[in-house]
């Protein structure tokens, strides 16, 4: 593996070749002053936005059709749009599987380190070998200043203890990353009237710990966030920070602020096919392994799907035959009786324990919960029952068939995106 085709680590080759970011961390365990996840516009580049939020299965999807379109990606990462490790089982899920299917490709996550520690030897197992860690403060005055409240396990921390337990676990992980070789970056925000006379004590501790790179990245005021009245700071600024900065540790001065559902050379925006393709991928219904082998479809008819949940007295099921492609019917299962309440639909989720997803022309709040609790993913579909199978078991587009209502964003009105993430 050649280690120096990673753009965000080495410069000489930022032009060259590319990155994605596998969108499948929504969650974060820390809420910085600096950060407002809850909109996301195509227009911006940005931290912790993206345009929609993938599951693993999805995201693989995703990736497949990125890698086809998209020349020259030499690294799959996770970045966000919360925290990898705040969100640990579709990291490493997507991690995992990526690893699998491209063992030849270079991985990587970027985190606020709180809670990456005990995955840290499995990550250099499967791999990964490019670790990245914001890190905006070594002084627990300062480092109160830059955070709301910090989630740690089941407590949420008031800003000064919550940012003393961050950066307890952030100098921990930086060691242990360094004692498994993995290369280590870390990124720290300069924020005017914060921390930006600060950060050379920061880069003088990190460079203590042997990480191998430094990024000074200037504040993003966003609209929402608690600095959000703060000014981006100045070019001159900058590289005065990063000149002392320097002094201590190699700098990074090519960092283009990239979102977590970046594709491509850096400083690219993603083309209009990869935003279709990602907020596609979305609507997929996720993949199970054979445990869930089966698919449930309401249909009046058999042919198409054109029956409410709600109305129908039994669903048919489908099986897929990987060998050959073919589609074939298993059997109809007859659905609970009306008049249970809830109960209902905690009967319908056990009935349907083996498929992997339930196609209907439309159903209710109540059953949409409950068997989306259970992992049975629904889709509202109009079409023909064949076409609706293939899509789900072979991954193909359903675009056409899915019923749904999605709000565009554009520039006259910014915050009209879909939302990235929450907690």
């Amino acid at each position: 593996m050649d280690l120096s085709n990673h753009p965000c680590f080495n410069a000489k080759i930022k032009g060259l070749y590319g990155r994605v970011h596998l969108p499948v961390a929504p969650r974060c365990n820390i809420q910085c002053n600096y950060c407002d996840r809850k909109y996301d516009c195509v227009n911006e580049s940005r931290p912790g936005v993206t345009g929609a939020v993938l599951k693993p299965s999805q995201a693989m999807i995703y990736l497949n059709y990125v890698l086809e379109k998209v020349k020259n990606i030499s690294v799959v990462g996770i970045t966000g749009p919360g925290d990898p490790f705040a969100n640990p089982d579709e990291t490493m899920e997507t991690l995992r599987w990526v690893q699998k299917q491209y063992p030849g490709m270079i991985l990587c996550v970027a985190t606020n380190g709180l809670a990456i520690g005990p995955y840290i030897d499995e990550l250099a197992e499967m791999g990964v070998n490019h670790v990245t860690i914001t890190l905006n403060a070594i002084d627990p005055e300062i480092g109160s200043q830059l955070y709301s409240f910090v989630r740690h396990g089941k407590r949420t921390l008031a800003p000064k203890p919550g940012f003393e337990v961050l950066l307890e676990k952030q100098l921990e992980a930086i060691a242990h990353l360094k004692e498994r070789n993995i290369t280590t970056k870390i990124n720290t925000i300069i924020i005017p009237g914060v921390n930006e006379n600060h950060i050379e004590a920061v880069a003088e501790k990190m460079a203590e710990l042997k990480v191998d790179i430094l990024n000074c990245i200037p504040l993003y005021p966003n609209k929402g966030a608690n600095f959000a009245h703060l000014e981006e700071p100045s070019k001159s600024v900058v590289d005065n920070i990063q000149k002392k900065a320097a002094k201590h540790i190699p700098q990074m001065y090519h960092c283009k602020r990239c979102r977590a559902d970046a594709a491509g050379i850096l400083g690219e925006s993603n083309s209009r096919e990869i935003i279709e393709k990602l907020q596609e991928c979305a609507q997929m219904p996720e993949i199970y392994d054979d445990e869930r082998p089966y698919l449930a479809v309401a249909s009046l008819d058999g042919r198409l799907v054109n029956q409410k949940l709600g109305k129908a007295e039994k669903l048919l099921i489908y099986g897929h035959n990987k060998d050959n492609g073919e589609i074939y019917f298993v059997e109809a299962r007859k659905t609970p009786s009306p008049g249970s309440g809830m109960q209902r639909w905690e009967d319908l989720s056990d009935m349907l324990s083996d498929c992997r997803a339930l196609i209907v022309a439309g159903l209710g709040d109540n059953p949409r919960r409950v068997l989306s609790q259970k992992k049975i993913d629904i889709l509202e579909l109009d079409g023909t029952i064949i076409e609706a199978a293939e899509a789900v078991f072979e991954g193909h587009s359903m675009d056409f068939m899915v019923q749904r209502d999605i709000q565009a964003c554009n520039k006259k009105n910014p915050m009209a995106g879909i939302m990235g993430g929450g907690f």
